[in-house]
């Protein structure tokens, strides 16, 4: 046979990739090297791991970059898929396409130092830890092969870090609002209005659908119900629209048939944008994130002395089924609750933020 070709090798690029049946059951992935030899090497190590688990009932080994695909494939209605995808293969990047069972707390080691070295917070390396876990966990109980074996033999045990680097919420006050949205593009403006007064989350507002959009009955006041897969908790959320909230709507009305906040005609992907990073600089309040707005929003509540039940439900924090969960007596109780924070002249806000650093200091 000729050097170069074996039946079940095929080069695509400088690449080699495997394309074989082995007992009716076709084997297509990448080698991920050049080298022919290596290539061979894999290709057979592949079908002898095959063959054990089809003849004699072994439990197949599977490659990491084998979960990552298939938890890709079982979950493209996660509204989160896109940043869990990235973070499965940032880990892969750092600790390599390892067999699943070689995954554990010591091999996933280089990882964390990689991240804690590029400076990364805490949060964030355990967001990924996280779906790792997600991803491991599937692999040991629920995913199975034609054998009924599970791909993994046991879920093993990844802690989180704590560097003690969490960031300290940073609520913004009305005057501080004012200023922050005043240099705005218009677009990103209404987004904000919406998300300081509904606490939104950032997607939550970049998702928002007309569809959504319900009228309380007998009432001029509007609302929205977003859809499990939309939310944090993967339940429906009632989003209250009060007076703020509800000027902010009025300014997009109409200029979309499907999403609520746009630009230029399409939906928006995200707030933390260069707009966002301009606006935050220019007023000096490059310190304040996007979901500060969320902590704005819950402290304003705490400050016109909504009460906790109350503040869960407009946070989004409750579980529950919005048909159930909720009457009609309830929904008018927190647009009332909601409306407390609409403090409209400056004036009023003045007295209002001092109130708020009154109790501060009381407490």
């Amino acid at each position: 046979m000729a050097r170069n070709k074996v039946p079940g090798l095929i080069k695509i690029g400088k690449i080699w990739h495997i394309d074989k049946t082995v007992n009716g059951h076709r084997i297509s992935k990448s080698t991920g090297t050049s080298d022919f030899d290596e290539a061979q090497f894999l290709m057979a190590k592949l079908v002898d791991e095959y063959r054990q688990s089809s003849i004699f009932g072994v439990r197949a080994k599977r490659r990491f970059s084998d979960a990552i695909e298939r938890y890709v494939d079982d979950n493209e209605h996660l509204a989160s898929l896109s940043d869990n995808h990235t973070h499965l293969l940032t880990i892969k990047g750092v600790i390599g396409d390892l067999y699943l069972h070689e995954i554990h707390e010591e091999s996933v080691k280089p990882f964390i130092e990689h991240r804690k070295k590029q400076g990364r917070k805490s949060k964030t390396v355990n967001n990924a830890l996280g779906v790792l876990r997600r991803v491991l966990k599937l692999a040991a109980g629920k995913w199975r092969d034609d054998n009924g074996l599970t791909w993994l033999e046991s879920f093993p045990v990844i802690d989180n870090v704590d560097w003690r680097d969490s960031r300290k919420p940073a609520p913004i006050s009305y005057e501080e609002q004012d200023k922050l949205f005043d240099v705005m593009p218009p677009h990103l403006r209404a987004m904000c209005l919406f998300k300081v007064n509904t606490g939104c989350r950032e997607q939550e507002v970049c998702q928002l659908r007309w569809d959504w959009e319900y009228e309380l009955k007998n009432s001029e006041h509007t609302l929205f119900i977003l859809p499990e897969w939309l939310t944090k908790n993967r339940e429906e959320r009632l989003v209250i629209v009060n007076r703020e909230a509800a000027k902010a709507i009025e300014m997009v009305r109409g200029q979309h048939p499907e999403f609520v906040f746009t630009y230029k005609g399409h939906g928006v992907t995200a707030i933390n944008n260069t707009a966002w990073k301009n606006a935050r600089k220019k007023v000096g309040l490059k310190h304040v994130r996007v979901h500060d707005l969320k902590h704005t929003f819950g402290k304003r509540l705490r400050a016109a002395d909504v009460d906790f039940e109350n503040r869960q439900d407009l946070l989004g924090h409750k579980n529950g089924s919005i048909t159930t969960h909720y009457s009609e007596a309830e929904i008018k109780n927190l647009i009332e609750a909601s409306n407390r924070i609409c403090v409209e002249d400056s004036d009023s806000r003045k007295i209002h933020e001092a109130v708020v650093l009154k109790k501060k200091r009381v407490a």
